[in-house]
C-alpha cells in the first residue's frame, strides 16, 4: 500500500489460461518449514522483483494469515502480508523469466469496481481483497 492508500496490482501473462490478468505480487516459498520471518522476507522480496517498490523507511509489515489454495488437492498455503507505506525502489531488480507486463498502484475505488465487472479473476487477490475487508484495512463497498 503507497502512503496515499494506494494498492499495486502487476499485469502478468499466465501460460495455462492463455491471458494476462492483474493479480496482486505474490511470489513461491522453497522452503516447507520456512519460519515467519523467512516468509516475509520472501513477500518483501517478491514485491520488489513483481512491482519495483519497497517497503518505505519506518513502514510496517503486517501478517495476515494465510489460507489453503486447494484444500481438496493441496496443502498449499498462500500467506499474506500488508507492507505500507511502500515506495519506488531506486534500483528495480526484476527476476529473469516474468512475465509481468504492467504495474500500476490503484485506489480502493477502482479496485473494487475491478472486482465487481470481473477484470480481477485471480484467487489470491480476491482471497486477499476480502481479508483486508474483514479486518477493516480497506472497504470495498461501493460509494
Amino acid at each position: 500500500m503507497t502512503a496515499d492508500g494506494r494498492l499495486l496490482l502487476i499485469k502478468e501473462e499466465r501460460i495455462p489460461i492463455r491471458a494476462a490478468i492483474w493479480s496482486m505480487p505474490a511470489g513461491q516459498i522453497d522452503n516447507p518449514g520456512a519460519t515467519e520471518k523467512e516468509i516475509e522476507a520472501v513477500a518483501l522480496r517478491e514485491l520488489h522483483e513483481e512491482t519495483g517498490y519497497d517497503l518505505a523507511p519506518g513502514g510496517e509489515t503486517i501478517s495476515l494469515g494465510f489460507f489453503f489454495t486447494s484444500a481438496g488437492l493441496t496443502d498449499e498455503h498462500c500467506y499474506f502480508f500488508l507492507v505500507r507505506p511502500v515506495r519506488r525502489a531506486e534500483v528495480h531488480n526484476r527476476e529473469e523469466g516474468e512475465a509481468i507486463v504492467d504495474c500500476r498502484a490503484v485506489d480502493v475505488r477502482e479496485l473494487s469496481r475491478m472486482i465487481a465487472q470481473n477484470e480481477i479473476r485471480d484467487s489470491n487477490t480476491l482471497a486477499i481483497c476480502s481479508r483486508l475487508a474483514a479486518r477493516g484495512l480497506i472497504s470495498l463497498s461501493p460509494q
